[in-house]
């Protein structure tokens, strides 16, 4: 069942508000799977102690260490989508703020119809024009928050503003997509490393087993796996962005007249823009989980 809050939401902006709740939920489960993740990368290291077997033991203990990075990189995973996230919030932001000016311009327009069926010659259909046209010029100022236009005489684009952002929410979301994916698989391949290094060669009954004699390179596929996450780049294809290409009135190139309203009145409209800001650079985990750093993204070139 819909909650209030998400009832009490404008038309326009339901159906994003719906998007942006679910992912709460996905987030949650990330989260939920990090901290899973390394619970049990912990037991099997504990198991592992209790063997008695020195091989199983050493091995498992840096399984453990592996496998608690992978669970750390969904934790990473789900700040990222936060990151995204609240870029589809601006955008549901915006469609919340155009939505009161629709329906108010919606009403007059409604009026005027009424009185002009029922009392043609009534005085106050010229108010209500009068009403109309800055009904209007609220409505286009409103909709130009969505084209984040400086100086606009007219809503060529009323939802480029929605355009940029869903590129700039999605270019972070499967920029973390590839980052969790390709550091995961990092670490896969080194565990499967030192799976190599245990001995599983059946032993004569009575015989004793020698000793484990691979520590030294297990602590070197942790170090190698270390290294490489401090290493990783991303290697991404650019987002580009055609959003800024106006002409010298601050108009798209290709822009005609200065808009009107329905009364045939020209209006002339001032917003603020805001450009749409590079996508965060992702943190690099140190393979102990003690500490992020950030790293550039020289690849990764969104443009607003």
């Amino acid at each position: 069942m819909a909650s209030l809050r998400g009832m009490q939401q404008p038309e326009l902006s339901k159906k994003l508000f719906k998007i942006i709740k679910s992912e709460n939920h996905a987030i949650g489960a990330y989260e939920s799977a990090s901290r899973e993740r390394l619970s049990i990368a912990s037991q099997l290291s504990d198991w592992g102690e209790a063997t008695g077997d020195d091989s199983v033991s050493d091995i498992s203990d840096k399984l453990g260490v592996l496998l608690s990075e992978i669970g750390e990189q969904e934790d990473v995973f789900a700040q990222n989508l936060e990151d995204y996230r609240s870029v589809l919030k601006q955008i549901r932001n915006t469609e919340s703020s155009v939505q009161p000016s629709r329906d108010h311009k919606a009403k007059i327009s409604d009026e005027i119809a009424k009185l002009k069926y029922k009392e043609p010659q009534s005085t106050k259909i010229v108010q209500l024009e009068q009403e109309l046209v800055r009904a209007e010029a609220q409505n286009l100022v409103a909709e130009a928050q969505m084209s984040e236009s400086i100086v606009i005489t007219m809503v060529a684009d009323s939802h480029l503003q929605t355009r940029q952002k869903l590129k700039e929410a999605y270019d972070l979301h499967f920029a973390a997509t590839i980052e969790r994916a390709e550091k995961q698989i990092m670490l896969a391949r080194h565990g499967r490393r030192l799976l190599n290094l245990l001995d599983d060669s059946p032993v004569v009954p009575g015989d004793t087993r020698p000793a484990f004699e691979h520590s030294a390179q297990a602590r070197l596929v942790l170090n190698d796996a270390e290294e490489d996450l401090r290493e990783w780049a991303p290697n991404l294809e650019p987002i580009t962005s055609s959003a800024t290409e106006m002409g010298s009135n601050l108009m798209p190139h290709q822009a005609g007249a200065a808009a009107t309203s329905d009364t045939g009145e020209a209006l002339t409209l001032t917003t603020e823009g805001s450009n749409v800001g590079a996508p965060e650079t992702f943190g690099q985990r140190d393979i102990s989980g003690s500490s992020t750093t950030a790293q550039a993204e020289p690849n990764q070139t969104y443009q607003s």
